[in-house]
């Protein structure tokens, strides 16, 4: 799948099938985290790839917004160095790169939490100078979903060209 492909394609997954990832694909999910460029080169990240069935269960309950992890073959927990003044745009740019190269492998994901979860933190042996950003959930899609197709602001609303407000 081509970049803008798998861009104009990707949607959030919630509900995943039994399918565990093969390891080679989730190599590839956390090999995608790591190679991203970060400002500075500062690679502020720490990225623990779980797929523990019980330890799933736990990061479900952890994540208010995400007790669709515990159904997922495959969890990410995003973490940066606190001291790092670019820390969440640079775990940000790492959880997007994870998505689309999980999606161009027909494996969906969702983003859940945001920053400061320190029941991740207990659950994973995280140690408190690391902030968790997020538990990305990744699994094959359970039902058939609609590829590309997106509820967006229009185009001319959100993009603009030289000067706010003028047509691109």
């Amino acid at each position: 799948m081509e970049v803008f492909e798998a861009v104009r394609t990707v949607l959030a997954v919630r509900e995943y099938t039994d399918k565990p990832i093969p390891a080679d694909a989730v190599r590839r999910i956390a090999e995608a985290a790591h190679l991203t460029a970060s400002s500075r080169n500062g690679q502020p990240w720490h990225f623990v790839v779980v797929e523990d069935k019980e330890t799933l269960q736990r990061l479900g309950k952890a994540v208010a917004t995400g007790p669709f992890i515990a159904w997922a073959p495959l969890a990410i927990a995003v973490g940066v160095d606190r001291e790092s003044p670019y820390g969440m745009s640079d775990a940000s740019r790492a959880i997007q790169s994870m998505v689309l190269t999980a999606w161009a492998d027909g494996v969906g994901s969702n983003w859940a939490g945001f920053a400061n979860m320190p029941a991740v933190n207990e659950v994973l042996g995280i140690p408190e100078r690391i902030q968790v950003v997020a538990v990305i959930s990744f699994g094959y899609p359970k039902r058939k979903l609609g590829k590309g197709k997106k509820t967006r602001k229009p185009f001319g609303e959100v993009v603009h060209g030289e000067r706010f407000g003028q047509a691109f």
